[in-house]
């Protein structure tokens, strides 16, 4: 069973590239190359700690030097549509895993997220698992998706997010305190239609423009 954390990575590139993603005139190319950036400083905190096997590799100068190999497989799980901005550039780092996709939309009425994709296996026992979604706002869909994971096996996730609010950290520790939340920012608060401020907009109208209705 794990412990709960918070990292909230503390880097002046990612900050500079934050104020980026938030400018409200940035646009939707340039938005999602950001979020592919500070996604990959995330991954890299993410896994500092990840397990090796010591190994060797021949080398152009000499043959068997000491090397070591990342062996662990991760389930990536971006939450569609916007983890999807995420997605490529940790699986671009993780030498090994699968890609699981879940699909939420949120009830603007009652602000609940509503599952329409479930592309998650049924057992999980011993999976480590990465769940990707640009904003942490209310925490309902991570919580909504967090619950899918543990009732499966699943222990010990990882979330990543581009920006993360204190109520949001605050509901997802209540229901599931064994998981680690990675992100580039921690905003304050929500407004009244559960948006993150400051925070940066709908990040999935951002990265890949507004739906078509």
């Amino acid at each position: 069973m794990g412990v709960f954390a918070l990292h909230v990575v503390d880097h002046p590139l990612i900050a500079d590239q934050v104020r980026a993603l938030r400018d409200k005139t940035t646009s939707n190319s340039d938005f999602l190359r950001l979020a592919e950036e500070v996604t990959r400083f995330l991954t890299y905190e993410a896994f500092r700690d990840a397990p090796t096997v010591a190994t060797t590799v021949d080398t152009p100068v000499v043959d068997a030097a000491p090397a070591v190999r990342v062996e662990r497989e991760y389930l990536i799980v971006p939450i569609l549509r916007a983890g999807l901005g995420m997605s490529p550039a940790i699986q671009a780092i993780l030498p090994r895993h699968r890609l699981c996709l879940v699909g939420l939309r949120r009830d603007e009425a009652t602000l609940q997220p509503v599952v329409y994709l479930d592309g998650l296996p049924k057992d999980l026992t011993g999976a480590s698992v990465v769940v990707c979604d640009p904003m942490l706002a209310t925490g309902g869909s991570i919580v909504r998706v967090l619950d899918m994971l543990t009732e499966r096996g699943a222990r010990g996730v990882t979330v990543m997010c581009l920006i993360a609010s204190a109520p949001g950290v605050a509901f997802v520790r209540h229901h599931h305190d064994d998981v680690r939340i990675i992100t580039a920012a921690l905003d304050s608060q929500l407004n009244d239609v559960g948006y993150i401020t400051p925070g940066l907009g709908d990040a999935g109208d951002r990265l890949f423009g507004p739906p078509v209705s």
